[in-house]
């Protein structure tokens, strides 16, 4: 439940929350271009690389078909990173503004 006392401008004017939200603004930016360029490779693959995604691997699988399933490992990957990030970094920096509001330090 949230406590009606607490003054979230002195929140948001602290430099503490400023320097977690700039890491992670920088840090999930980073993330979301990574997962852009991957994910559009798959249709320029297809259409300016026909020849190298129509090898086959395997029977009826092909190199297309192989790059197009790693799409949820990359996206598995990515959100695993985050995951880590935000347990051992932006959730220790979380913690650090809520134990500074319990105490009394952000009025």
């Amino acid at each position: 439940m949230s406590n009606p006392n607490i003054n979230w401008e002195a929140i948001d004017t602290n430099p503490k929350f400023q320097a977690l939200h700039r890491k992670k603004t920088v840090f999930l930016w980073g993330l979301m271009v990574i997962s852009t360029v991957y994910y559009f490779l798959l249709p320029i693959g297809a259409a300016y690389y026909q020849d190298l995604f129509k090898i086959k691997v395997w029977g009826v699988v092909n190199v297309g078909i192989l790059f197009a399933l790693s799409e949820f490992i990359v996206a598995w990957t990515i959100a695993w990173v985050y995951s880590r990030k935000a347990n051992k970094e932006f959730d220790a920096m979380a913690q650090d503004i809520i134990n500074d509001v319990n105490n009394g330090r952000m009025k």
